[in-house]
């Protein structure tokens, strides 16, 4: 496998649907790039939670996710499970989110996840950001959605039990859900770090990825 270095990411762009996907899918990942890269651009959108306690924890989860970086969120309140019939809305936010930023790197769902909201998501994401690298990031669940990914960030231990720690203390309102435990979380990421030869890693989906050079931006 080719590794590639994660310490000059200048702009990060993390997309959810739900208050949490971002956090439970890509926590590691944030932590560690964050800590890579001091004074990092965060930019962030959920598209449901904006004005309920959901938003107030995301709020200061991000915050604790992104150690050291310069962390812009906008929570909206499209309601849970009804992404379809807000398409518009949703796909307007994107592209507004497109003019005013230019991010090294896009986190957000990825196209086979079984959840509406995650899918429909994930295929709004290249309407917007055609020319950027996107991974998807994963999220286990009841469905039995995960497929085999693409791309892995190693983390070490003391990351994933911080992983952890910070989902328990700032989402409470899913401290009731039978998949919210510190086993879920270790356990995906030990096997997706036996796949890249690591203890734990954070694993990711893609689709199209150019390897050598600087290509030109064609908008």
């Amino acid at each position: 496998m080719l590794p590639l270095d994660p310490g000059r990411i200048g702009h990060l762009l993390a997309l959810g649907a739900h208050c949490d996907d971002i956090a439970i899918g890509a926590g590691a990942t944030l932590l560690t790039l964050c800590r890579a890269n001091p004074g990092m651009r965060v930019t962030a959108l959920v598209l449901s939670g904006g004005g309920t306690e959901r938003e107030a924890e995301e709020r200061k989860a991000l915050d604790a996710f992104c150690p050291g970086a310069d962390l812009e969120l906008t929570v909206l309140d499209v309601p849970d499970g009804r992404l379809p019939v807000h398409w518009e809305r949703a796909k307007e936010a994107l592209e507004a989110l497109r003019r005013r930023c230019d991010p090294d790197l896009v986190l957000a769902p990825p196209v086979h996840d079984a959840h509406q909201d995650h899918r429909g998501l994930a295929a709004l994401v290249p309407t917007a950001f055609r020319d950027h690298l996107v991974l998807g990031y994963e999220i286990l669940k009841w469905e039995g959605d995960l497929a085999q990914p693409q791309a892995y960030l190693p983390v070490p231990e003391s990351v994933m039990r911080e992983k952890w720690e910070l989902l328990d203390e700032h989402y409470p309102s899913q401290r009731g859900r039978s998949w919210f435990d510190a086993e879920t979380f270790h356990g995906l990421a030990r096997v997706r770090g036996v796949q890249c030869q690591a203890r734990y890693a954070e694993a990711f989906h893609m689709t199209k990825f150019v390897l050598g050079g600087t290509a030109a931006r064609k908008g």
